[in-house]
């Protein structure tokens, strides 16, 4: 049911989605994806992967790519906060992520780390390749050296308080949202 409001000086009629899309999860599976691949750089926190599994579904990814000593399905963890999308978010382990890296630069995917580094650019103004994937690091080590080094690019969230990093599933929303957007704009200008 929609609800009537007044907002400030505006009143205003919306509708709260409360509920999951109507279709068969075949159905769903089928639909296209988003030319994005998620991938995780030796996570420790198997919460922070299951958060990661639900935007990867809100964001109808490609892939997402589960590396190094990342929690991967099964796992009690990943259950409990994935809600479920586990069950059809494509993943695919990699024993590391200069692995992964290599097998999407092989496919010609743009492979962009998202890390506070010089010369990276900021997420909100940066032209982001389609497809792409987006590299995103350990909770307290960032990405590794060596997998910076095989990226085609950096894409950074600016930060401003004293600490230089932000929760990772918050940071994956983040950019990979403005991945999305930017190639909406694009499409609008075209």
């Amino acid at each position: 049911m929609g609800k009537h409001r007044k907002l400030g000086d505006m009143e205003t009629n919306f509708h709260v989605r409360s509920f999951d899309v109507h279709i068969p999860l075949d159905e769903y599976a089928a639909l296209e994806k988003n030319p994005i691949y998620i991938i995780l750089d030796n996570l420790r926190s198997a919460f922070n992967v299951g958060s990661i599994f639900r935007l990867c579904d809100a964001m109808r990814v490609s892939g997402l790519f589960l590396c190094g000593y990342t929690a991967f399905p099964p796992h009690v963890k990943l259950d409990k906060t994935s809600l479920g999308t586990i069950d059809y978010v494509p993943w695919k382990r990699f024993e590391t992520t200069a692995d992964a890296v290599t097998c999407l630069r092989e496919r010609g995917v743009a492979v962009w780390a998202a890390e506070t580094a010089s010369g990276a650019a900021p997420y909100d103004t940066a032209a982001y390749p389609s497809p792409i994937g987006i590299v995103f690091g350990n909770e307290a080590l960032g990405v590794s050296a060596e997998v910076l080094g095989l990226c085609d690019g950096l894409v950074e969230i600016p930060l401003y308080g004293f600490k230089n990093s932000i929760n990772v599933a918050a940071s994956c929303a983040v950019v990979g949202f403005a991945a999305l957007s930017c190639w909406e704009r694009r499409k609008n200008i075209l």
